[in-house]
Protein backbone atom coordinates (compact mmCIF):
# COMPACT_ATOMS: atom_id res chain seq x y z
CA UNK A 1 0.00 0.00 0.00
CA UNK A 2 0.85 3.75 -0.59
CA UNK A 3 2.42 5.46 2.58
CA UNK A 4 -0.18 8.12 2.61
CA UNK A 5 -0.29 9.63 6.41
CA UNK A 6 -2.61 12.65 6.50
CA UNK A 7 -3.94 14.37 9.19
CA UNK A 8 -5.86 12.28 10.69
CA UNK A 9 -2.90 9.65 10.97
CA UNK A 10 -4.13 7.24 8.76
CA UNK A 11 -1.70 5.21 6.87
CA UNK A 12 -1.65 2.57 4.28
CA UNK A 13 -0.40 1.32 4.70
CA UNK A 14 -3.89 -27.24 9.46
CA UNK A 15 -1.59 -28.82 8.30
CA UNK A 16 0.76 -28.51 11.46
CA UNK A 17 4.06 -30.61 10.04
CA UNK A 18 6.35 -31.27 7.29
CA UNK A 19 9.61 -30.56 5.73
CA UNK A 20 9.29 -27.01 7.19
CA UNK A 21 7.30 -27.58 10.13
CA UNK A 22 8.06 -25.35 13.08
CA UNK A 23 5.47 -27.09 15.60
CA UNK A 24 7.84 -29.06 17.29
CA UNK A 25 9.73 -25.33 18.27
CA UNK A 26 6.72 -23.33 19.16
CA UNK A 27 6.84 -22.24 22.39
CA UNK A 28 5.44 -19.98 25.00
CA UNK A 29 5.95 -15.97 23.94
CA UNK A 30 8.94 -14.85 25.60
CA UNK A 31 8.64 -12.19 28.48
CA UNK A 32 9.85 -8.73 27.46
CA UNK A 33 12.78 -7.44 28.58
CA UNK A 34 10.68 -4.16 29.67
CA UNK A 35 8.52 -5.46 32.09
CA UNK A 36 6.21 -2.36 32.42
CA UNK A 37 4.72 -3.05 28.85
CA UNK A 38 2.83 -5.98 28.07
CA UNK A 39 1.04 -7.43 24.74
CA UNK A 40 -2.02 -9.56 25.37
CA UNK A 41 -2.87 -11.59 22.24
CA UNK A 42 -6.13 -13.01 21.52
CA UNK A 43 -6.88 -15.55 18.93
CA UNK A 44 -10.56 -15.17 17.84
CA UNK A 45 -11.07 -17.14 14.85
CA UNK A 46 -13.38 -15.98 11.85
CA UNK A 47 -15.10 -12.70 12.43
CA UNK A 48 -17.30 -10.50 10.25
CA UNK A 49 -15.49 -7.79 8.77
CA UNK A 50 -17.84 -4.90 9.92
CA UNK A 51 -18.48 -6.13 13.48
CA UNK A 52 -14.91 -6.56 13.99
CA UNK A 53 -14.00 -3.12 12.23
CA UNK A 54 -16.60 -1.44 15.05
CA UNK A 55 -14.72 -2.96 17.87
CA UNK A 56 -11.22 -1.96 16.82
CA UNK A 57 -12.94 2.31 16.76
CA UNK A 58 -14.82 1.57 20.09
CA UNK A 59 -12.15 -0.12 22.31
CA UNK A 60 -9.78 3.03 21.03
CA UNK A 61 -12.27 5.41 21.91
CA UNK A 62 -12.62 4.06 25.16
CA UNK A 63 -9.06 3.80 25.50
CA UNK A 64 -7.87 5.31 29.25
CA UNK A 65 -4.23 5.30 30.35
CA UNK A 66 -4.88 1.63 31.92
CA UNK A 67 -6.19 -0.05 28.93
CA UNK A 68 -3.41 -2.91 27.78
CA UNK A 69 -2.32 -3.14 24.47
CA UNK A 70 -3.42 -5.91 22.44
CA UNK A 71 -2.87 -8.24 19.26
CA UNK A 72 -5.87 -9.78 17.59
CA UNK A 73 -5.11 -12.88 15.53
CA UNK A 74 -8.10 -13.77 13.34
CA UNK A 75 -9.17 -14.69 9.45
CA UNK A 76 -12.46 -12.85 7.77
CA UNK A 77 -14.78 -14.45 5.13
CA UNK A 78 -14.24 -12.75 2.19
CA UNK A 79 -13.82 -8.93 1.85
CA UNK A 80 -12.61 -6.13 0.01
CA UNK A 81 -11.38 -2.93 2.19
CA UNK A 82 -10.55 0.14 0.56
CA UNK A 83 -8.36 2.99 2.06
CA UNK A 84 -9.83 6.86 3.12
CA UNK A 85 -8.58 7.77 -0.58
CA UNK A 86 -9.41 4.76 -2.43
CA UNK A 87 -9.98 4.67 -6.17
CA UNK A 88 -12.79 2.77 -7.55
CA UNK A 89 -10.93 2.13 -10.82
CA UNK A 90 -8.73 -0.44 -8.73
CA UNK A 91 -11.76 -2.77 -8.78
CA UNK A 92 -11.31 -4.45 -12.00
CA UNK A 93 -13.96 -6.46 -11.58
CA UNK A 94 -16.88 -6.86 -9.74
CA UNK A 95 -17.20 -10.59 -8.89
CA UNK A 96 -20.11 -10.13 -6.02
CA UNK A 97 -17.66 -9.77 -2.83
CA UNK A 98 -18.71 -7.41 -0.71
CA UNK A 99 -16.25 -3.73 -0.64
CA UNK A 100 -15.87 -1.77 2.63
CA UNK A 101 -14.68 1.89 2.61
CA UNK A 102 -12.93 1.87 5.59
CA UNK A 103 -10.50 4.82 7.66
CA UNK A 104 -7.64 3.69 7.22
CA UNK A 105 -5.10 4.76 4.48
CA UNK A 106 -4.28 3.62 0.88
CA UNK A 107 -6.04 1.77 -2.05
CA UNK A 108 -7.79 -1.57 -1.90
CA UNK A 109 -7.02 -5.03 -0.74
CA UNK A 110 -8.54 -8.19 -0.19
CA UNK A 111 -9.19 -10.63 2.97
CA UNK A 112 -10.64 -13.84 3.32
CA UNK A 113 -9.96 -17.33 4.74
CA UNK A 114 -7.03 -18.57 4.97
CA UNK A 115 -5.08 -15.40 5.71
CA UNK A 116 -3.64 -14.53 8.96
CA UNK A 117 -5.27 -10.99 10.25
CA UNK A 118 -3.27 -9.49 13.00
CA UNK A 119 -4.88 -6.26 14.19
CA UNK A 120 -2.81 -4.29 16.54
CA UNK A 121 -4.51 -1.66 18.87
CA UNK A 122 -1.16 -0.32 20.81
CA UNK A 123 -0.95 3.16 22.59
CA UNK A 124 1.98 3.82 20.40
CA UNK A 125 3.46 6.75 23.03
CA UNK A 126 4.38 3.76 25.49
CA UNK A 127 6.59 2.21 22.97
CA UNK A 128 8.34 5.71 21.70
CA UNK A 129 6.78 5.04 18.62
CA UNK A 130 6.22 6.73 15.50
CA UNK A 131 4.07 5.55 12.16
CA UNK A 132 6.97 4.40 10.23
CA UNK A 133 8.73 3.15 13.28
CA UNK A 134 5.66 0.91 13.32
CA UNK A 135 5.39 0.06 10.23
CA UNK A 136 8.95 -0.97 10.19
CA UNK A 137 7.94 -3.19 13.13
CA UNK A 138 5.31 -4.52 11.65
CA UNK A 139 7.34 -5.83 8.68
CA UNK A 140 10.08 -7.23 10.44
CA UNK A 141 7.83 -9.30 12.35
CA UNK A 142 6.92 -10.84 8.79
CA UNK A 143 10.28 -11.08 7.73
CA UNK A 144 11.37 -12.78 10.96
CA UNK A 145 8.78 -15.19 10.88
CA UNK A 146 9.58 -16.33 6.97
CA UNK A 147 13.41 -16.15 8.22
CA UNK A 148 12.75 -18.98 10.42
CA UNK A 149 11.57 -21.05 7.37
CA UNK A 150 14.54 -20.18 5.21
CA UNK A 151 12.84 -17.99 3.01
CA UNK A 152 14.49 -14.45 2.23
CA UNK A 153 12.00 -11.34 2.22
CA UNK A 154 11.87 -7.44 2.17
CA UNK A 155 10.37 -4.59 2.99
CA UNK A 156 9.66 -1.95 0.79
CA UNK A 157 9.68 2.27 1.42
CA UNK A 158 7.68 2.82 -1.11
CA UNK A 159 5.06 0.50 -0.92
CA UNK A 160 4.98 -0.44 2.60
CA UNK A 161 4.46 -4.51 3.07
CA UNK A 162 6.38 -7.60 2.91
CA UNK A 163 7.65 -9.82 -0.65
CA UNK A 164 9.31 -12.53 -1.68
CA UNK A 165 10.71 -11.85 -4.73
CA UNK A 166 8.90 -9.11 -5.83
CA UNK A 167 5.49 -10.93 -4.99
CA UNK A 168 3.61 -9.16 -1.94
CA UNK A 169 2.67 -11.68 0.77
CA UNK A 170 1.88 -9.26 3.41
CA UNK A 171 0.09 -6.16 3.31
CA UNK A 172 -0.60 -3.32 6.39
CA UNK A 173 -2.89 -0.71 7.14
CA UNK A 174 -3.02 1.72 10.50
CA UNK A 175 -5.06 4.34 11.68
CA UNK A 176 -3.62 6.56 14.07
CA UNK A 177 -5.94 8.60 16.55
CA UNK A 178 -4.76 10.41 19.47
CA UNK A 179 -1.78 8.29 19.60
CA UNK A 180 -3.26 5.11 19.39
CA UNK A 181 -3.87 2.66 16.44
CA UNK A 182 -5.55 -0.02 14.89
CA UNK A 183 -5.63 -2.19 11.78
CA UNK A 184 -2.73 -3.71 10.98
CA UNK A 185 -1.05 -6.65 9.04
CA UNK A 186 -2.59 -9.26 6.66
CA UNK A 187 -0.33 -12.42 6.08
CA UNK A 188 -1.32 -14.79 3.00
CA UNK A 189 -1.36 -18.35 4.19
CA UNK A 190 -3.24 -20.91 2.25
CA UNK A 191 -6.22 -19.25 0.64
CA UNK A 192 -7.76 -18.40 -2.78
CA UNK A 193 -5.95 -16.08 -4.38
CA UNK A 194 -8.06 -15.51 -7.22
CA UNK A 195 -9.49 -12.53 -5.82
CA UNK A 196 -6.19 -10.57 -5.87
CA UNK A 197 -6.64 -10.56 -9.43
CA UNK A 198 -10.24 -8.68 -10.24
CA UNK A 199 -8.20 -5.65 -7.95
CA UNK A 200 -5.11 -3.45 -8.62
CA UNK A 201 -3.65 -4.83 -4.96
CA UNK A 202 -3.42 -1.86 -2.83
CA UNK A 203 -3.48 0.20 -5.91
CA UNK A 204 -0.61 -1.54 -8.07
CA UNK A 205 -1.67 -2.81 -11.43
CA UNK A 206 0.26 -6.37 -12.08
CA UNK A 207 1.42 -6.45 -8.30
CA UNK A 208 1.57 -10.12 -7.73
CA UNK A 209 1.32 -12.13 -4.69
CA UNK A 210 2.31 -15.23 -3.14
CA UNK A 211 1.26 -16.94 0.38
CA UNK A 212 3.26 -19.36 2.59
CA UNK A 213 1.63 -22.54 1.24
CA UNK A 214 3.22 -21.32 -2.14
CA UNK A 215 6.42 -21.00 -0.62
CA UNK A 216 6.70 -24.71 0.87
CA UNK A 217 5.52 -23.71 4.34
CA UNK A 218 3.60 -26.59 5.49
CA UNK A 219 2.29 -25.32 8.79
CA UNK A 220 -1.15 -23.66 9.04
CA UNK A 221 -3.27 -20.87 10.83
CA UNK A 222 -3.05 -21.82 13.96
CA UNK A 223 0.81 -22.26 14.14
CA UNK A 224 1.95 -19.18 11.92
CA UNK A 225 -0.69 -16.69 14.20
CA UNK A 226 1.15 -18.05 17.57
CA UNK A 227 4.59 -17.40 15.52
CA UNK A 228 3.63 -14.42 14.43
CA UNK A 229 2.50 -13.03 17.50
CA UNK A 230 5.89 -13.63 19.12
CA UNK A 231 7.13 -12.37 16.26
CA UNK A 232 5.46 -9.09 16.59
CA UNK A 233 5.85 -8.75 20.52
CA UNK A 234 9.64 -9.03 20.17
CA UNK A 235 9.65 -6.20 17.38
CA UNK A 236 7.03 -3.75 19.75
CA UNK A 237 7.84 -4.69 22.90
CA UNK A 238 11.53 -5.02 22.98
CA UNK A 239 12.50 -2.78 20.39
CA UNK A 240 13.90 -4.54 17.82
CA UNK A 241 14.05 -3.12 14.11
CA UNK A 242 17.29 -4.48 11.90
CA UNK A 243 15.37 -4.96 8.45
Amino acid sequence: MRPAIGGDGSLNGDNLSGSKGLLGQLAELPPSENKSLKLEVRYRGMLDYLPTWQEMKDFTSSRTQNTPDEIWLLEHPPVYTQGVAGRPEHLLHDNGIDVVRIDRGGQITYHGPGQIIAYLLLDMRRYNLGVRELVRRMEGSVIDLLKDYQISAEGRTDAPGVYVNGAKIAALGLKIKNGCCYHGLSLNVNMELTPFSMINPCGYPGLKVTQTHDLGITDGIEVLSRILAEKLQTRIIEGKNDH
